[in-house]
Formats: structure tokens, C-alpha cells, sequence
């Protein structure tokens, strides 16, 4: 199976060199990485460029944005800018974060879960982050949900999702919408990737609301809402984010933001995330 990878990045001088020779060293190569240097203002396009020197199926992509980095909006739009260099000769497509050690048997491991089921629709493994000198789970999520960091896609299911929504939730709403379409989605707790940087690191104040429209977005409504960012405040260790999330709901929801998703998908979501939560409780 023929996979493109687009990687977007800011600023990603002293670690993308680490991303894109564990993406060289597969033991499935990739058809095409295609690098987004998003308006970084230091060296990460003469990084990328000595890969390209080195390596035919790797190029790059300038593009000009927002210096500020929020969450959602802007590395989707960069994703995008990478993605639109590419043709439609690939089976699955992935976007992943500047900032990965994969190991090296990553994709193709990724690929037999793919050959496994036709209807498998994404596929990832899980993020680890250093703590006190050992790799520790990065949990921030349930175990069935891939990072936003690690997606990759079976070509028709990327297309009938309509591809990534330039958005906080996009990660999410993929989901959602490959259960939506009934297609499968496979988590593979074997596949341990270094995240040299913890999740938000470099996230604007402002971006604190972003999770709270998000959840608005999505169709969650407020019951489901306020226990999801709950849960997510928890998670973080961070209990008054629980008061950011909520505000952010009724912000979005006072300002009439238009959904991610469709009345019926809102409703398919809704129902969906309830049946989790009683699953879990009972």
C-alpha cells in the first residue's frame, strides 16, 4: 500500500531531524513526505532542505501564516497546503506532528492492520512522552482514540469524511464521522512513538477556550460537555480548566458558531458518546 505523509511544522529546527530520519528509516518506506514549513522563523527550512537533498520522496512546502499557534485552525491549514501538492496515486494518507520518533516498524505495521480488514478507516498507534529518564504514556485520551498527532487514513475514508476540518475537534470529529460512515477505527498499543514535546506546549492563553467550543462544535451539547471536560481537566491534572472548556461552550454557542458536522451527524455523535459513557459507568 502506497502511503503519503504530510508533516506540518513551526519552528521545528532541533527535532524534526528526528521525525524525518525515523520516517527514513521504515522498514515500509513512505511514497512521499511532503514537510509544510509553516512561517517558522528559525532554521527548520534549511533542516528539511538537507533532507530533500538526501531523499527523492521527501519535499518541501513554504507557507505563510499566523505566527500565533492555535490549536485546530492552523496546522490543518498547513496540512492542507502539503496536502494539495500531492496526486491521488496513494492508499492511505497521513498527517503527523514535526516533533516523532517512530519506530521503525511502524508503518508497516500500520499497513497489515489496513490489509487486515477493508473496513478499518484509520489506523495509529500511541504517544509517549519522557518523564524522570523512562517513556510514559502520554494519557490524555481514552485508548481507542488516535492522537491528533498520529493519524493515518485509508483513502476512501478520508475522502468520505470530507478530509480535516481547519478546527479545534478535528481530531475528534474524524472519529466520529468514520463511526458515522461505519467504518472502523484501530488504536495498536504496540506501536510506542517518542513525542519529544508535550501536547499544548506552545499554545496562546486564548487557545484555552478553543477545547470548549469545540466540544460545542461537535454537537455535543451541554450535558455531554461539561462531563467530557470533566474528564479532560482530570486527565490534564488541571481542574480549573474544567471552567475554561464550559466557557467556551457558551461562548461559541452565544456567538451561534456553525457546527463541524450536520444535524443528523450531531445527533448520530451525541447518541454515540452517551452509549460510551454508560458503557464505562455500568
Amino acid at each position: 500500500m502506497n502511503y503519503y505523509i504530510v508533516i506540518p511544522s513551526h519552528n521545528e529546527e532541533k527535532l524534526i531531524s528526528l521525525t524525518l530520519q525515523s520516517l527514513t528509516e521504515q522498514t515500509v518506506l513512505p511514497s512521499k513526505i511532503v514537510v509544510v514549513n509553516d512561517n517558522s522563523t528559525d532554521n527548520t527550512e534549511e533542516v528539511v532542505a538537507e533532507f530533500t537533498k538526501k531523499y527523492s520522496f521527501i519535499s518541501l512546502v513554504n507557507n505563510t501564516s499566523n505566527a500565533i499557534h492555535m490549536p485546530g485552525s492552523k496546522v490543518i491549514q498547513a496540512f492542507q497546503k502539503g496536502f494539495e501538492t500531492l496526486d491521488d496515486n496513494y492508499d492511505l494518507i497521513v498527517k503527523i506532528d514535526a516533533d516523532l520518533i517512530f519506530p521503525n516498524n511502524y508503518f508497516e505495521t500500520i499497513i497489515r492492520h489496513f490489509k487486515s480488514d477493508a473496513s478499518i478507516g484509520m489506523v495509529g498507534g500511541f504517544c509517549y512522552i519522557e518523564k524522570n529518564g523512562e517513556w510514559i504514556l502520554e494519557n490524555l485520551t481514552d485508548k481507542d482514540h488516535i492522537r491528533g498527532a498520529l493519524k493515518a487514513y485509508r483513502k476512501e475514508t478520508f475522502k468520505q469524511i470530507g478530509g480535516l476540518k481547519p478546527q479545534m475537534g478535528w481530531d475528534t470529529v474524524d472519529e466520529l464521522l468514520c463511526k458515522f460512515y461505519n467504518w472502523k477505527v484501530v488504536t495498536d498499543a504496540s506501536l510506542k512513538v517518542k513525542h519529544l514535546k508535550p501536547t499544548g506546549a506552545n499554545y496562546n492563553k486564548t487557545a484555552r477556550y478553543k477545547q470548549g467550543e469545540a466540544f460545542y462544535t461537535l454537537g455535543y451539547g451541554f450535558i455531554i460537555t461539561a462531563i467530557a471536560s470533566a474528564k479532560l481537566s482530570f486527565m490534564k491534572k488541571k481542574p480549573l480548566l474544567f471552567f475554561d472548556y464550559i466557557k467556551g461552550f457558551w461562548k461559541a454557542k452565544s456567538a451561534k458558531t456553525s457546527l463541524l458536522v450536520t444535524k443528523e451527524q450531531a445527533k448520530f455523535i451525541r447518541n454515540y458518546r452517551l452509549k460510551k459513557m454508560k458503557e464505562k459507568l455500568f
